[in-house]
């Protein structure tokens, strides 16, 4: 019924997109060129290009590379292929992101990609998800539920919200269940980035951030 495909679209949530803001504020100042991991449709990418000179965008769907190419603007370069596979050039980003990307990969493989073709001083910041364990993540688990839920009734009245309403056709979109709990993320960060920070956060997932050191 018309009326039913409605209302499921109206309360469907992007949590992608509500975490894309805590992202942007962690790129630095002045910011000249970013990549980003995991692209998708490029709409994370589109709103990268408004903050830094020049962003590549990278994802290994060709379904979804061609619809960011449909997405961003200019100063946007589309980039086929994985990130644990492709060259990336040493000391070039001043930031690297990503979104619901890392946990399709192997982080003792690609962390430290990403941690070289970052320059001096850029900032690496990602969201992933992991896997619950119960049933020590399920405090957690009920704090993003109610989270999902509360912040979805603010769309009932305030229109501004309404960008995290989630796009219903997601055909394309690569899915996979992440396989690391929390405290297994958390080693592995720490075997290749000892001093990155990684912080549980609702709805599943995860923020790993880290500033690579300045040249001495």
């Amino acid at each position: 019924m018309a009326w039913h495909s409605g209302l499921v679209g109206f309360f469907a949530w992007d949590n992608n997109t509500y975490y894309q803001p805590r992202l942007l504020r962690a790129l630095p100042k002045p910011c000249a060129r970013v990549l980003d991991v995991g692209c998708g449709k490029g709409v994370f990418a589109a709103r990268l290009a408004r903050r830094a000179g020049e962003v590549d965008a990278l994802d290994s769907s060709a379904e979804m590379i061609a619809a960011a190419k449909r997405n961003v603007p200019g100063n946007v370069t589309c980039l086929l292929g994985d990130v644990g596979e492709v060259s990336l050039p040493d000391d070039s980003y001043d930031a690297i992101t990503s979104i619901s990307a890392l946990h399709h990969m192997s982080l003792p493989h690609v962390l430290p990609k990403l941690a070289a073709a970052l320059r001096p001083g850029g900032v690496l910041v990602a969201i992933a998800h992991y896997r619950m364990e119960y049933p020590r993540d399920l405090p957690a688990q009920i704090l993003s539920l109610l989270t999902i839920y509360g912040r979805r009734a603010v769309l009932l009245g305030v229109p501004s919200a309404r960008r995290y309403r989630r796009e219903l056709d997601e055909s394309g979109m690569p899915v996979k269940d992440p396989e690391l709990t929390l405290p297994e993320v958390r080693g592995q960060v720490r075997d290749v980035l000892p001093e990155a920070r990684v912080r549980r956060l609702v709805q599943w997932r995860y923020e790993l951030a880290w500033r690579k050191p300045e040249s001495s």
